[in-house]
């Protein structure tokens, strides 16, 4: 069986992904073929893979690597399963340019991958090239699944969803750990063996609808009077989710520094004092790259030096999609699939994630009902702005990047149409070496 990684370089999560896969007897034994653009961290990525292959996988496994667009149709020929870790146009200078004009018309961000101008523009960057991947596998590999954990979620797997004929599902980190790291959070650590929980929504703000003990006691009260305790008395990392508690009944699945620009709600000009107040940490997302490329440096002239590196199983998705679909072991995930009626009162074009079961028949999505109507609302305000970001990348049509940026809930609240219509010519101009043209 072949297991082709795109974005190879992405050293760290390849080697959390492949050697998940290398732990798991059914997959072991697989050809891993790494796929980059970038020379330097696609070599790295072979070395320490097969370090992993030596020290815990006696070797099993075959690693190939292909380097560049000349030999991405050889690495994905034949492929069973497609993972997919992209960054088009990497830090620098894109993410740098995603954040730094925005700011110059007083919009400001904290994460910009999954919504806003931000997100919206690594939508775009990305979709062209997932669509290259996927006409090489419709001729290639086109039985093939392709597990998406690029950012935007939402918009490229919705993409690839509507428009390709590839076979695909979008898999985030924020569903396992939800329930669990919220009652840890709350002190109610004794709450978390054996509790059961039932999470839908979209990306990254997927709702914990219900969470119980494991005798099916309602956690939700207490959750309740906690959060809101620790939010009037204490500065912490959770502000936003637990306002969320608060306010709309109901946490959600991504970090609150991601949430804090989802919404109109906490990053507000005209209410300065709300970033203190809510702890909400403005350019967080390029502070992070700038550590983990300084912490990646160090950690893999450690790794290179001795050649000790080992890997136990992770919690991420991947290797556990690979396994049930290939021995019909049933397994249950939170995944990003076309909503289709799943979510009754969301569009039907719409990227959810809700729960499905993965067996050898592939993955089947559970019907959810519909939400709260308050979390229908929120979840519509960032699905509008998705879908027509979609829409743009479909037709190359300039006009709906406009309207995904005047819908956009914090771009929409911050700016007026003037300057939206401004600040998105000025980001198209400066990444247009990524872009294709539009009209």
């Amino acid at each position: 069986m072949k297991i082709t990684f795109m974005g190879a370089g992405s050293t760290i999560f390849a080697r959390n992904v492949i050697g998940d896969c290398m732990c798991t007897p059914a997959l072991c034994e697989s050809e891993f073929a790494l796929y980059d653009i970038d020379e330097q961290r696609l070599k790295e990525s072979e070395i320490i893979l097969s370090a992993i292959n030596r020290n815990i996988n006696e070797g099993k496994a075959k690693i190939t690597t292909y380097l560049g667009e000349e030999q991405r149709k050889d690495a994905l020929r034949g492929a069973s399963f497609v993972v997919n870790a992209i960054q088009v146009g990497g830090y620098e200078p894109c993410t740098v340019t995603d954040f730094e004009i925005p700011k110059k018309y007083g919009l400001r961000q904290t994460i910009a991958d999954t919504m806003g101008i931000g997100g919206i523009m690594r939508a775009l960057r990305t979709i062209p090239v997932m669509k290259a991947f996927a006409d090489d596998m419709e001729e290639v590999c086109p039985d093939a699944w392709f597990l998406n954990y690029t950012n935007p979620m939402a918009m490229l797997t919705g993409y690839m969803l509507r428009y390709t004929k590839i076979k695909t599902v979008g898999l985030c980190h924020s569903v396992q750990g939800c329930s669990k790291d919220l009652l840890n959070a709350l002190g109610m650590e004794d709450k978390v063996e054996g509790r059961t929980d039932v999470i839908a929504g979209i990306n990254h703000m997927a709702w914990l609808l219900d969470v119980r003990d494991k005798d099916g006691n309602d956690l939700y009260p207490e959750i309740k009077k906690r959060a809101k305790e620790k939010n009037a008395n204490e500065k912490h990392g959770d502000m936003v989710r637990y306002d969320y508690i608060d306010k709309l009944g109901y946490y959600c699945t991504e970090s609150s520094e991601h949430n804090a620009e989802y919404n109109g709600f906490y990053i507000k000009s005209r209410y300065p004092e709300m970033i203190e107040e809510f702890n909400i940490p403005l350019d967080e997302y390029p502070r992070r790259c700038v550590n983990q490329i300084a912490g990646w440096e160090e950690e893999r002239d450690r790794i290179l030096a001795d050649g000790k590196i080992t890997h136990e199983r992770s919690k991420e998705y991947a290797s556990y999609i690979m396994e049930a679909i290939v021995t019909n072991k049933p397994y249950k995930i939170g995944g990003n699939v076309l909503n289709n009626g799943l979510i009754d009162n969301l569009p039907k074009e719409a990227c959810v994630e809700v729960p499905c079961l993965v067996d050898g028949s592939g993955i089947t999505p559970c019907h959810m009902g519909a939400l709260p109507l308050q979390l229908a609302a929120m979840n519509a305000s960032n699905i509008y702005p998705q879908l027509l970001t979609i829409e743009a990348a479909a037709t190359l049509e300039k006009k709906y990047i406009y309207n995904a940026a005047m819908m956009d809930p914090l771009t929409g609240t911050e700016l007026n149409i003037k300057d939206i219509y401004a600040m998105v010519d000025e980001m198209l101009e400066a990444h247009k070496d990524w872009l294709p043209e539009y009209h």
